[in-house]
């Protein structure tokens, strides 16, 4: 099932006397589930794309359809409400909020939606505890290092279990080593079931997932599920060993009638 359908996307930016085509004729669909990377030179359409499946922008023709809801024609208050309970962020920058501890940070979304105080300290220790993070639940982002904040970052994106998980250069600020664990985590979550959708500079991060979209000049120029289709269309597997060519096993040989004298 298609956990995002996207239809005939186009964004476009006004830049003074210059028409900007940010996205173009964009038909997309990703199923839950699925683990896929956004790739592309600066200027590709990349983040245009993040941010409309995340539902901080909107195309200017085409439909965007998520678990199979409409929601280009939502208000921004429906809009604010499918993003808080169904999309999660995470940023390059990690976006914490610095005068909060971990743990408060963690629980934002959940504070914003609603959700009772018991409940919200219950899951908040759960996740701190998840994320190896629950010596450091009352530390603030500026006591924390770099791959404990985006760990916090990506507690408080999974906190609501979201449909879908966006990271924007998750590990644009983390050295080699400390990213690696980044994106182990980031698989980990999209093993148990998160559809996961990266955007990436990085070859070696893309190559990781098991689907890229390759963007240029606003256009999808490549979908790596398109081209192992085409493969299979191409070189269709051929028949079973001991097959006949329809598929079939050959009939025996009739066995031989016994001669008139025979027993």
């Amino acid at each position: 099932m298609s956990v995002i359908q996207l239809a005939g996307i186009e964004r476009v930016f006004h830049l003074g006397d210059s028409v900007v085509h940010a996205l173009s004729r964009l038909d997309v669909a990703i199923d839950a589930g699925e683990y896929v990377a956004i790739m592309g030179p600066s200027g590709s359409g990349k983040s245009t794309l993040l941010n409309l499946l995340g539902l901080l922008d909107r195309p200017d023709a085409g439909s965007y359809r998520l678990e199979g809801r409409d929601v280009t024609t939502l208000s921004p208050d429906e809009q604010a409400a499918v993003r808080s309970r169904r999309i999660g962020f995470v940023f390059q920058s990690f976006h914490l909020v610095p005068r909060l501890t971990a743990a408060e940070n963690v629980a934002l979304p959940m504070m914003l939606a609603g959700i009772p105080v018991a409940e919200r300290a219950q899951r908040v220790a759960q996740a701190l505890k998840d994320f190896g993070l629950d010596q450091r639940a009352d530390h603030r982002p500026d006591q924390l290092s770099g791959g404990q904040r985006q760990r916090v970052a990506i507690a408080r994106a999974t906190i609501m279990q979201p449909a879908v998980l966006l990271a924007d250069e998750p590990t644009g600020n983390l050295d080699r080593a400390t990213g690696d664990d980044v994106i182990h985590l980031l698989e980990a979550l999209n093993e148990r079931g998160m559809t996961l959708i990266i955007v990436t500079h990085d070859p070696k991060i893309g190559t990781r997932a098991r689907r890229q979209l390759m963007m240029e000049d606003g256009e999808l120029r490549q979908d790596s599920a398109s081209t192992r289709l085409r493969q299979l269309d191409d070189n269709p597997p051929g028949p079973l060993s001991g097959k006949g060519g329809d598929g079939e096993s050959p009939a025996a040989p009739a066995p031989d009638k016994p001669s008139a004298g025979a027993a």
